[in-house]
Order: structure tokens, then C-alpha cells, then sequence
């Protein structure tokens, strides 16, 4: 229910019903500042509108995956400050993540409000307690731990306790949760039994090594992340001089993702605020899937209880996704259950009809992979950018044989969670010489006889290794090339949105975007894992891997575990703008036994499947079986020593990675030759031909006919058409193309 605000309503425009409203989450690259305080609500619908004139009070949002929260909270922002409402220095808007804050930053500047602070929680912190860390306890400060494993690793040896490294991950995680939790050591086995928390470890030993790693950090005078918060907390609450300061500082506060807010980081907050009630919060119960890191919806499902007099809007119209996505989301959350599920949002798509998502079963694991990679070439030939397109994946193990696939496909692809854009040294080598060319100007022979912008671009970064034409391969070149190539596609980009733009205008640029961490695509089928994908959005989403024991993953046992689990795949679903995808494999080899069954989420849901109870036997209505011209195949035994195999890459070599290898060299590096021949001709990287596993397959294998070379792995019935003449000459000792001229 909506509350007045205390704020004149502003008339939508007339146009707004017509199509007038501008796209909530997929805006003009470089649009123009607005003219005034009125022409920044231009093109909001009317949730937004209310929230961006809700100016005093407590304010909530509930806003629904796709529905422009950000957009809303950025435009009430702006229209507070150009409205002379609210004082930019005086605002500090906090989200969770350094790329959420860099896009804040960015957005806010392009509305004419570059002066408001948007940081993460931390960052926030570390700054304030940097300032008054002298003053306050005096001294110097500790130094800033970047990676605490190793001191938990040193931690644990102290206590003779032997941590693997995925156990040694896991007991990290478990101190930072006890950390945002403020669980201090003693006081950790209480908590992890009253949470039913499952420990990766016996909670006793746990807390030894909690206790010896704060003793360490204490002796060698340094401090880890979450003491930044405590101690930042700390001192708000015993030094309220401070706490004034710091109020007359920031007297209005934006909250964003408020659903993964810590114990920790409300305290923190509180202590912001004072007894002041000039906070905007924003958050979606249904998207909450980080309490493993002491997240919790509850700080955002009892605001209005602690705040009984807070204006509160809902934003639901959904302009990311078709109708047909909406509604599968919408229905994954109809089935969920506890609090968080009784305040969901029904979401209302705004987009015009779009294709039905696909439920697609495969035989095994590599022929999903196979399957996806097949469908993801045949979107990018049809027009679909590989940028917009993405697989997500419960856990990051899973990528491995997505790469190949796709590897294999001849499809670039990259893995979320690499190095910052403009953190990489070649972005920052580019930086320097556009810089450097900018400041010349007409005294810079590279840029003699070159007159427009993307031009000049194009001859300062071929300096530093841009070419028209892809390098050959993967690895380091390729993306030092993907990275400059970005810059390239961001000049042409800048210039048609300003087309007297100077070169010295897109360095400008460049640093401010810099500075907002706000990078240009790098052009490549996104791989991430679902959590990773939280607050990013692509045209075509493949969900993969969706059986009981993955989603929800095995360790889910309790019902809110399992419930977060079902959250987490709507967080999936609610990604995709367009093309949806949603696959499972009934085996994990291929010839193993067909006991996998698709995640119950898809219970009543998906064609074919009962709403409850145990899966239904028959006809599966519109669920695809995938990869239907291959063959049942029995257990891939190595042939040096007889064991199954089951890793994908020694599949592909019929053989234990360590078993003895009768290749013919010779033969391999006439086919690597002849490979980058090919992609050179083709202008494609080399392993968009064959993979090097693949080619060493052939090389051991030594195929004579088509069907021995189609039974090698890789090399599917595409590429053996196109390439398998040529293959098949090399392995007889022949040139290929000889017995094309021959006929």
C-alpha cells in the first residue's frame, strides 16, 4: 500500500501510455544531461516517478528483477539535487558490489548529479575509518589484509588442525560469516547450532582457528574487511563526536540490494543515521541468495515495522523480459514457500511477445554441453551478439566442459569474474596513448592523413597490438586483442552519439569511466555461475545442469536452504531479456545409468510434469530430448588401460590424461599447420577449427574414413563437412585439396 509522500505529484507525461516511457534497465550509452530538475522524471513510468519524488521520510522500494530500480533510485537522486532538494555532498547511496557502486556513479553523473558519493558498504567504511583513525585511537592504522586464507592457512597449522584447500576455503567463509554475524570465536559452535548452519568442519575446530587467526592479525598489526566494518562500528559508538561528524557529513542515505544487508552492515547504518529517518531503501525478498555470507531479507520485510510512517512502492512492470519469461518466473515463485515468498512481487511484463523457453533433456553431461554450444552458434549466425548471449551453472566446476563446447563450436567465450577492465596493463597502456596522442594533436605522424575519431583510435591502439583480424588462439594475446578491440567499439559508440566529438573528448571519457569502474563489453558468450550473474542481464540465457542434487544443490537440506535455492534459479530465469533455455542431463558420462531427474522447481512447470509428487512416467509434452542423433554409447574406457573415463578432455583422447600417448608427432604438427592456415582464412581463432585435443585425438587416432573421423570426439558432423577432406588427406600423407583436384 502507497503512502503519501509529502512531495507534490509531478503529471506523468501524456506520451507515457503510448511507448513514451523510457526502457528501464537498457538506456543510451552516452545520453544527454536533462535540461532541469522536471526533465529528469521525463520517461519514468509512475512507480518510478512516485519513488524519484519521494524526497523526505523513510522511503521503501520493492522492485522486481527487470523493473529499473536503479534507474529509479538514480533519477531521485538527481531530481533531489537538481531541484536544490538535496546537497550532493550530503548523500551517500551504498550497494554491494564496487561494478553496482561504478554504475551508480556513472548514472548519476550522466543525470547532472556527479557530486553524490556511491559506495559499497566497505569502501564507505575504510574511508571514514581512515579519517579518523588518528584522531580516534592515534597512530598509524593496520594494514589492510587483501587475502586472509593464507593467515587462516597459518592459523589452522598453529592449532595442528589440516585443512585441504576446499576445506581451507569453506573455514575462511565460515569466519567472515561469524564475522558480519558478530559471532565472536567462543561463541561460534552456539550460533552455527542455533542457525542449523552446516559446518564444513567440526565447529570446535572451526572456532580454534577463528580464534588463533584473530590473534595473528592482532600481533602482526593488521586488519581484514570485516574489521573495517567492527571497527568502524566501534568507533560511531564510543566516540560520538565522531558520530556527529559523520552526520552533519551524509544526511540522506540510499540503500540498494537492501535484501542482502548483514547484521553487521545494519549496525552500521544505524549508526549513520542517528535518530534520523532520511533513508531510501530498495530490495527484492524473492532475490535474496547470499545469506551463506550473513545476508538476510529480514532488515527489508520489517521496515515498515520499524519505520510505521515510511512511504512505500512497488515496481512491478518488468522491462527486461518477454512475457513468456515473466511468466515462468513468476510461476517458479507461485510454488515458494516462508516469508520471503509471501511478499513476492507479481511481476507485469512490458515487452512485446517472444519465443517460448525451451526445456531441453539430454542423454549425458558433454552432449548437454554439445547441445548448448550447438544452439548458441546457430543464435550468433542468426544475429544474436555473443556478448548477449550467456550460460549460467550452479557451481564454477561446471564451466570446464562448457568451455570445450563451446571451444569447439567455434565460439568466443568468457568467464565471469576475471581482472577489472580498466585494471587489465594493456587498457591502461592504451590509456596512456590515446592520452599521449590526444595531447599532441596534429604533431602525431600516427595520426597523419587519418581524420575521423574511431580512426585515429584505430591507429594509436595498432601500436599497442589492435589489428583488424583476431590473433589465432586463446590465452593472453587473444585477450590483450578482445581488450583493445572493446576501446575500438567504444569510440565508435561515443562518436555516434557525438559526432564532433574530439579525440580529447573520448580520453576524458575513458578516465571518467575509469573512475566509475563502468567498462565497455568485451565481445564473448558470458560463462558464470548463477550467483555471479545476480545484477546482470543478456538477451539469450542458457540454464544448464538443472537435476535434483545440482538445483537445489545437495547440501540444501533445510526448507529455507532449499527455498533459497529455488530463488537463486528464479534469479537465473529473470536474467534473460529474450531467448530462454533451461536444460538437464539424466547421466553424468556418457553410457552411464539414466537415474538424474530434472530439478523439482520445474515440478508442474515445465510440458509434461506433474505439479507435485514423484516425476510423471510418458510423454514429456514440449520438453525437447536433446542431442536425439546420438547414439546410446556405453562406459569410455582409456584403451592403454581399460578405466572409465569421465573426464571430458580424456574422452576426447580415448585415454588417461597419464597413460602413455602413441601420437604421431609429425602427423599432429602438419595438422596444427594446416589449422592455422585455416583460421587465418577464415579470420577466426585457430580453436574454432579443432580444439588441441582434438587434433591430438586425430594424431593418435589416425582415422581413414569419414566414420572414423566422425567417431573422434570434436569433431561433430559440421566441421567433419567443412574440414574433414582436408583431415583425412593429412592422416593418408597427402596435401589437402589434392583429391578435390584429382575429381
Amino acid at each position: 500500500m502507497r503512502q503519501p509522500c509529502g512531495q507534490p505529484p509531478h503529471p506523468p507525461p501524456a506520451t507515457w501510455q503510448h511507448g513514451g516511457v523510457t526502457a528501464a534497465t537498457h538506456s543510451s550509452l552516452f545520453p544527454q544531461v536533462p535540461e532541469s530538475a522536471d526533465a529528469v522524471l521525463d520517461g519514468l513510468d509512475p512507480e518510478q516517478r512516485e519513488v524519484a519524488t519521494a524526497l523526505h521520510g523513510p522511503v521503501c522500494v520493492l522492485a522486481g528483477a527487470g523493473t529499473g530500480k536503479t534507474r529509479a533510485i538514480t533519477h531521485r537522486i538527481a531530481y533531489g539535487v537538481r531541484a536544490g532538494i538535496l546537497q550532493p555532498a550530503s548523500v551517500l547511496a551504498v550497494t554491494f558490489t564496487n561494478r553496482a557502486a561504478g554504475e551508480m556513479r556513472g548514472r548519476l553523473r550522466q543525470l547532472g548529479a556527479g557530486g553524490v558519493q556511491a559506495r559499497t558498504f566497505h569502501s564507505a567504511a575504510l574511508r571514514q575509518l581512515q579519517y579518523f583513525w588518528p584522531k580516534a585511537v592515534g597512530g598509524e592504522m593496520p594494514r589492510l589484509l587483501e587475502r586472509k586464507i593464507q593467515l587462516v592457512a597459518e592459523a589452522a597449522a598453529r592449532c595442528r588442525i589440516r585443512l585441504d584447500r576446499n576445506e581451507l576455503r569453506d573455514v575462511t567463509g565460515e569466519i567472515e560469516w561469524a564475522k558480519v554475524t558478530q559471532t565472536v570465536p567462543a561463541d561460534y559452535p552456539a550460533a552455527v547450532s542455533k542457525s542449523l548452519r552446516d559446518a564444513p568442519r567440526d565447529p570446535a575446530e572451526i572456532s580454534q582457528v577463528y580464534a588463533m587467526y584473530e590473534q595473528l592479525k592482532r600481533d602482526r598489526s593488521v586488519i581484514d574487511f570485516e574489521d573495517v566494518l567492527l571497527l568502524t562500528v566501534g568507533i560511531l559508538q564510543d566516540r560520538h563526536d565522531i558520530a556527529d561528524h559523520v552526520r552533519r557529513q551524509y544526511q540522506h542515505f540510499v540503500v540498494d540490494e537492501y535484501q542482502d544487508v548483514s547484521p553487521l552492515q545494519q549496525r552500521l547504518l544505524d549508526l549513520w543515521l542517528g535518530d534520523r529517518e532520511s533513508l531510501c531503501v530498495v530490495g527484492d525478498a524473492s532475490q535474496t541468495i547470499y545469506s551463506f555470507t550473513g545476508a538476510t531479507p529480514d532488515h527489508l520485510l520489517n521496515f515498515r515495522t520499524r519505520h510505521p510512517g515510511a512511504t512505500v512502492v512497488k515496481l512491478v512492470r518488468d522491462y527486461r523480459s518477454t512475457p513468456q519469461v515473466v511468466h515462468l518466473a513468476n510461476g517458479l515463485l507461485g510454488q515458494a514457500r516462508g516469508r520471503a515468498a509471501e511478499h513476492r512481487l507479481e511481476l507485469i511484463s512490458q515487452r512485446e511477445p517472444g519465443p517460448e523457453p525451451s526445456y531441453v533433456e539430454y542423454a549425458d553431461e558433454p552432449a548437454e554441453a554439445e547441445g548448448t554450444a550447438r544452439r548458441i552458434r546457430e543464435l550468433i549466425d542468426a544475429g544474436v551478439p555473443a556478448g548477449e548471449i550467456a550460460v549460467l551453472y550452479r557451481i564454477n566446476a561446471q564451466s570446464e566442459v562448457y568451455e570445450q563446447a563451446l571451444a569447439d563450436a567455434g565460439v568466443p567465450y568468457q568467464l565471469r569474474g576475471a581482472e577489472r577492465f580498466f585494471e587489465r596493463q594493456e587498457v591502461r597502456e592504451a590509456g596512456i596513448a590515446l592520452r599521449g596522442a590526444a595531447r599532441a594533436g596534429g604533431n602525431d605522424a600516427l595520426l597523419d592523413d587519418v581524420e575521423d575519431l574511431p580512426s585515429q583510435v584505430r591507429a594509436v591502439l595498432s601500436t599497442k597490438g589492435w589489428t583488424t583480424e583476431p590473433p589465432a588462439g586463446s590465452g593472453a594475446v587473444r585477450d590483450r586483442w578482445e581488450s583493445l578491440a572493446a576501446l575500438v567499439r567504444l569510440a565508435e559508440d561515443f562518436v555516434r552519439a557525438r559526432p564532433q566529438a574530439t579525440l580529447a573528448d573520448l580520453v576524458a571519457e575513458l578516465d571518467e569511466r575509469a573512475a566509475a569502474q563502468h567498462a565497455p563489453t568485451v565481445q564473448g558468450v558470458t560463462l558464470a555461475s548463477l550467483h555471479s550473474a545476480k545484477g546482470l542481464e543478456w538477451d539469450a540465457v542458457f540454464l544448464v545442469g538443472l537435476t535434483e542434487g545440482m538445483m537445489p544443490i545437495t547440501y540444501a537440506k533445510t526448507d529455507e536452504q532449499v527455498e533459497e535455492e529455488r530463488r537463486l534459479l528464479y534469479v537465473g530465469v529473470t536474467r534473460a531479456r529474450l531467448h530462454l533455455s533451461l536444460s538437464w542431463a539424466l547421466s553424468r558420462a556418457p553410457g552411464g545409468r539414466a537415474s538424474r531427474r530434472p530439478t523439482r522447481f520445474l515440478n508442474g512447470i515445465r510440458p509434461g510434469s506433474a505439479a507435485a509428487g514423484p516425476r510423471t512416467a510418458g510423454g514429456a509434452g514440449g520438453v525437447e530430448r536433446g542431442g536425439g542423433r546420438r547414439k546410446r554409447r556405453g562406459p569410455v574406457l582409456c584403451r592403454v588401460c581399460g578405466k572409465t573415463l569421465t573426464d571430458a578432455g580424456e574422452m576426447k583422447l580415448m585415454r588417461c590424461e597419464d597413460c602413455p600417448s602413441d601420437m604421431d608427432e609429425a602427423l599432429y604438427e602438419r595438422l596444427r599447420e594446416w589449422r592455422s592456415d585455416q583460421a587465418k582464412e577464415l579470420g577466426q581463432p585457430a580453436y574454432c577449427v579443432f580444439t588441441d585435443k582434438t587434433l591430438m585425438a586425430i594424431a593418435e587416432a589416425v582415422p581413414g574414413t569419414e566414420t572414423e573421423l566422425a567417431g573422434i570426439s570434436g569433431v561433430g558432423g559440421r566441421k567433419l563437412d567443412r574440414f574433414g577432406a582436408d583431415v583425412l588427406a593429412i592422416c593418408a600423407g597427402e596435401e589437402p585439396g589434392e583429391a578435390d583436384e584429382e575429381d
